[in-house]
């Protein structure tokens, strides 16, 4: 795992030793493929010489590993590229704020909400779950689109506990749901990492983390 904290790589040489000791090997290869051609060539009977057949035939084999190791050399720079680049884009994330679907932490300060209802709905409400999945509370919220201020408050208007929480909101017509639809939360970024068997992800304050392509937008925070 490759990971940045507070904007600092913390293994940022480990692509390009792998890059050299890839194209070492591809190079050994193809000059002691060469090196036994050209050997062929000076040690073969002049009275019996190679036929020419038999000489395209290596020669095209002498080509096609010519080939095979640029191939292999530029797709190794590619690999290496894509993986340095990325952890530098994410790590640059850092300290910012990203609107995620996953659970946020909550504590003391107001989390800020997306909400995107139906535009059918004369009707909507904000369900609030906690880290487990259960519903704490909810709240009608009315319909329209755009960011909200989320306090933390249950049905008698006191605090929730501290900790992690996600929402849903559910649009109505005439009294009947028509669509329930997850709700984009912002939260602050305190980490970045890159993981070879899951990708890039980033850390949020609390502990939470979400996958680094399933982030949709970012802000300096307020």
């Amino acid at each position: 795992m490759i990971s940045a904290i507070g904007g600092t790589a913390a293994s940022s040489a480990a692509g390009p030793a792998a890059t050299g000791s890839t194209t070492t090997a591809t190079g050994a290869d193809f000059d002691t493929f060469l090196k036994m051609l050209t050997a062929q060539l000076k040690n073969q009977d002049p009275l019996n010489p190679m036929e020419g057949t038999e000489f395209a035939v290596q020669l095209a084999t002498f080509s096609g590993v010519e080939q095979q190791a640029q191939t292999n050399k530029l797709l190794n720079q590619l690999v290496t590229q894509m993986g340095g680049g990325s952890l530098g884009q994410i790590a640059d994330w850092i300290g910012k704020e990203a609107r995620t679907t996953e659970p946020v932490w909550f504590g003391n300060k107001a989390l800020t909400l997306d909400v995107a209802p139906d535009p059918a709905a004369d009707a909507v409400t904000l369900v609030t779950l906690n880290a487990t999945g259960r519903e704490v509370a909810r709240e009608e919220i009315g319909p329209g689109a755009g960011q909200i201020d989320w306090f933390g408050r249950d049905a008698m208007g006191d605090k929730l506990p501290d900790g992690r929480y996600s929402f849903i909101i559910e649009s109505a017509r005439k009294g009947e749901v028509i669509a329930e639809t997850n709700v984009g939360a912002y939260a602050r970024i305190v980490e970045a990492e890159i993981d070879g068997a899951d990708g890039a992800s980033l850390i949020f304050e609390g502990g939470s983390s979400a996958a680094a392509v399933s982030i949709d937008a970012l802000r300096d925070p307020a």
